[in-house]
């Protein structure tokens, strides 16, 4: 140790640069170099519930509001992503031992999901999944309710269950709270904060009352795409960009093809360099009368400006980017935009097939989140109601949905015929296809054949036609 100010301190030695070392990176994509910089400028590690922030959530949420209700495009993309998610509604079949029971039960839940408006109300759950985020159901109880049951589901908007306190809704301090939900140590939610008025309503800026309600009385429908994820992102998030892109491009083609198509003649000179053309004044101009000969002034004629939008790219361009846009749902682009002009039989089918899927899981999504929890309080409220109906939920039962027609039927008949012939399938399963109850349908069949023989009329088998009657592969018959 040397004391502050010794002479004896040896002299320092002279600092020397050390150069910079690139981070050693197993993975290209790892490496940050002046040409990708900006390009990551904004990826971050934030937690899914800070990325997934009120105010960016309402930013989102407002923007692919937006775009719905002012794009035909988004109208109708989320509008068929409803109608063929939902359909026409669910219908529940139960499997317990006793058909009469399983009948009465069903019968019930048809007449009050009918009473409810529930079909509605899961599509419009859908629409607003995919266009907010995230949907809600209240699970209340409505007196004039014209059906024994007074079950009554209520959809909610997301705007809706939100923290009273704005300064708490803004900073989220609390792990266990996020924007109005509140979630035990499991993750799970106990209670949810619903604003007894439309934040975006006039009375909301006078009174900003809430309810408290409980878990078990509401349903929360949104997709995770992140483990730790509390609240829902608009599925449209990715697509919004290419929506206003879309937007600014045709309307700068249809400002470019009017301004052009504004401009009925221009005039140019016919004269020779150094000869004088008659003088005519700059930006004068001339009326003409339909179906008259008219002069020109000496030296002068007139000529149109070609159009030069819209080019031969921009319907291509407009395909390319609407795929794009159709493919975050994910959607095939002839469903997309309802144009298959340029497929052939074989390829709308198969574009069709992992949409197809997607469908059904999206269906057991809401089987599992919506139904099954609705199925639940509906057991609760018939068993108040009817003393043969117990409230137990353990009802052995499933969901069926509309089916999708084929497009060829004839051949699908012949398939169908095929797989039942060499047992690769059951009745259960071919009625399924088709959104139907096989058991119920059998027994119709059976009442029907009963009624033709005591009309003395014969059913006759038809057999399935030739697989050659339909449409090959290739979209030739």
């Amino acid at each position: 140790m040397w004391p502050f100010g010794s002479r004896n301190r040896p002299p320092r030695k002279a600092l020397t640069a050390v150069p910079a070392r690139r981070a050693a990176a197993k993975y290209d994509a790892a490496q940050t170099t002046a040409d990708n910089r900006r390009h990551w400028a904004n990826a971050d590690g934030l937690s899914a519930t800070a990325a997934g922030s009120v105010a960016v959530r309402k930013t989102l949420r407002n923007r692919a509001r937006y775009e719905v209700a002012n794009n035909s495009y988004a109208a109708g993309i989320m509008a068929t992503l409803a109608n063929d998610v939902v359909g026409t509604g669910p219908r529940l079949q139960m499997g317990t031992a006793s058909n009469d029971i399983n009948r009465i039960r069903e019968t019930l839940f048809a007449s009050w999901a009918k009473a409810v408006g529930l079909a509605e109300k899961l599509r419009t759950m859908r629409l607003a999944r995919a266009q907010d985020g995230e949907a809600f159901m209240l699970l209340t109880t409505n007196p004039d309710l014209r059906h024994s049951i007074k079950l009554f589901p209520v959809v909610i908007e997301a705007d809706q269950i939100a923290s009273p306190n704005l300064m708490q809704n803004l900073l989220q301090l609390s792990g266990d709270i996020v924007d109005g939900i509140t979630f035990d140590s499991n993750g799970e939610p106990k209670t949810y904060t619903m604003l007894d008025k439309h934040p975006g309503a006039a009375a909301a800026l006078i009174s900003r009352t809430f309810t408290e309600i409980p878990a078990a009385s509401m349903i929360h429908w949104f997709k995770k795409g992140r483990p730790g994820q509390r609240r829902g992102i608009s599925e449209l998030t990715p697509a919004l960009p290419l929506f206003a892109q879309l937007r600014r491009y045709t309307l700068a083609v249809i400002g470019a093809a009017e301004a052009v198509a504004d401009i009925a003649v221009v005039m140019k000179t016919t004269m020779p360099s150094g000869e004088e053309a008659a003088e005519v004044e700059p930006m004068t101009e001339i009326e003409y009368a339909a179906r008259m000969a008219t002069f020109m002034p000496e030296g002068w004629e007139p000529f149109q400006i070609k159009a030069e939008q819209p080019s031969t790219t921009y319907a291509d361009f407009k395909k390319e980017i609407l795929n794009e846009i159709a493919r975050c749902i994910p959607m095939p682009y002839n469903v997309a935009v309802g144009n298959s002009a340029g497929y052939n039989y074989a390829s709308g089918r198969l574009d069709k097939q992992a949409y197809y899927k997607f469908i059904r899981v999206d269906q057991s999504s809401a089987e599992a989140v919506v139904l099954d929890p609705l199925l639940r309080a509906f057991a609760e409220e018939a068993s108040k109601v009817y003393a043969f109906i117990d409230k137990q939920y353990a009802w052995p039962h499933q969901w069926f949905w509309d089916g999708t027609e084929h497009v060829d039927p004839v051949k699908e008949a012949v398939a169908q015929s095929k797989r039942l012939e060499s047992n690769t399938t059951t009745l259960a399963t071919e009625y399924a296809r088709n959104g139907k109850d096989w058991e119920t349908e059998l027994e119709q069949i059976a009442r029907e054949r009963k009624r033709m023989k005591a009309l003395g009329l014969v059913p006759a088998d038809v057999e399935p036609a030739e697989a050659g009657t339909g449409r090959s592969g290739d979209g030739q018959s």
